[in-house]
């Protein structure tokens, strides 16, 4: 009876062992993967950086020279507005006045 309970006792701690064991591993595990995630996703914001700046300059360019031909168009309707007024302003400010005025 005392060798049962002695290789009961004995079972129980190397279950122990091993369940500690297997216990360390799975955090281990967990750190390890936790570690390499965070590697993956800075080595993923640094390819990501390294593309923004090598896009950019390129990306600035396509920018200026849509903005220089709106800036272009913009100012020629702005030109051609001013004609408008240069010619017909008299007449605006006229017609304007006598719909207010009822006349």
């Amino acid at each position: 009876m005392q060798d049962l309970m002695k290789q009961i006792v004995e079972m129980d701690k190397k279950a122990r062992r091993i369940t500690d064991s297997a216990q360390k591993e799975k955090v281990d595990s967990q750190k390890e993967i936790a570690q390499k995630r965070e590697q993956i996703h800075a080595n993923y914001l640094e390819r990501v950086r390294k593309h923004i700046e090598k896009a950019e300059p390129q990306e600035r360019a396509v920018a200026e020279a849509q903005w220089e031909k709106k800036k272009e168009k913009f100012s020629g309707l702005s030109k051609n507005l001013d004609g408008l007024y240069q010619k017909n302003g008299d007449k605006w400010v006229a017609e304007i006045v006598n719909r207010v005025l009822g006349a």
